[in-house]
């Protein structure tokens, strides 16, 4: 278990279940870690960390995993009052063959009754709805990839003190249509004209938050995305050359990759993987991120603030 400490007014554990790549294990930790600092002067954050055991793993990640995480099936004797699930690159057109889909449904179900409240990221939340509300994500023309604004559609606390567009990261091949989430129930919090639904909720006994983008991302993070799409373009792993993300670069950086993708394109070969730099220079996003931050600071506000008026939901019952 690792913990985040403080001098803290309230106690409360968070779980994180981290599906991401072997590549993105330690650094989506580090984000979500980042994430919980700023609650830290009104709550106690103790981190837990959760994988899903059918996600294929490398050796290295593995031995991370063992050494540091246990798996969801030790969920039901651990004491957490909320969730984080990351999403993970999917290896199916259809959520439902995943491998680990049997697993992320009973977590879901099991978290239902068991949290104070659980957010769902990126794909975890195209396969909690599905699993909810038969809701099939859709998918898209192209690969969403940028920063994006995203304008208020509730006065929901998760968004107090929040004003203005809301700057994300997003980054993902398909998307959930508005009107279906709204038709069962669920209420929009952020939405785009470019990109779509941002976050959204619905009360599941737990308060479930549903995020499609990465308010987590470090600056580099679509870049590193970028550099490994391009890459595996090069070395014929992917059919396409990626699209550069959306406004995010700074002009000069753009033009360069542009000019490198056309060369690509033209001239697929391993070699011009050299010419991708290690670092490049981005457009700032400091709103985005502080508001990122108070988001989370309001999430872990309402579950220090939901634990401290009721008993936490009982765990008697059998694991995820």
């Amino acid at each position: 278990m690792a913990r985040i400490t403080s001098r803290a007014k309230a106690r409360i554990t968070i779980g994180l279940v981290n599906n991401m790549s072997d590549a993105a294990l330690a650094a989506t930790e580090r984000q979500f870690t980042r994430l919980l600092a700023p609650a830290l002067r009104d709550v106690e954050v103790h981190l837990s960390l959760f994988y899903l055991p059918e996600i294929a793993r490398g050796d290295a990640a593995r031995a991370q995993l063992q050494a540091r995480y246990a798996s969801i099936d030790a969920l039901g004797d651990t004491p957490v009052d909320a969730l984080v699930v990351t999403g993970c690159e999917p290896v199916c057109a259809n959520l439902r063959d995943e491998p680990y889909w049997e697993s992320l449904t009973r977590l879901i179900d099991w978290a239902k009754d068991n949290t104070v409240s659980t957010i769902w990221s990126c794909l975890a939340a195209h396969a909690a709805v599905l699993h909810l509300d038969g809701i099939e994500r859709e998918r898209l023309p192209r690969k969403l990839a940028g920063i994006y604004e995203f304008a208020r559609m509730s006065d929901h606390r998760l968004l107090r003190g929040i004003t203005g567009p809301l700057s994300v990261p997003h980054s993902r091949l398909n998307g959930l249509n508005a009107d279906e989430l709204v038709a069962h129930g669920y209420e929009l919090l952020t939405h785009s004209d470019r990109a779509g639904v941002g976050a959204f909720l619905k009360k599941e006994g737990s308060l479930f938050v549903f995020l499609q983008g990465h308010p987590e991302y470090e600056r580099d993070s679509l870049y590193r995305e970028y550099r490994r799409d391009m890459n595996r373009y090069l070395t014929g792993k992917r059919p396409t050359c990626p699209a550069l993300p959306e406004h995010y670069f700074d002009d000069e950086t753009r033009v360069a990759l542009s000019a490198l993708a056309e060369e690509a394109r033209l001239k697929r070969t391993s070699e011009l993987a050299e010419h991708l730099p290690a670092t490049v220079t981005l457009r700032s996003r400091a709103g985005g991120e502080a508001a990122a931050a108070r988001f989370f600071v309001n999430w872990l506000g309402h579950v220090a603030e939901t634990k401290a008026r009721q008993p936490h939901p009982s765990r008697e019952h059998a694991s995820a």
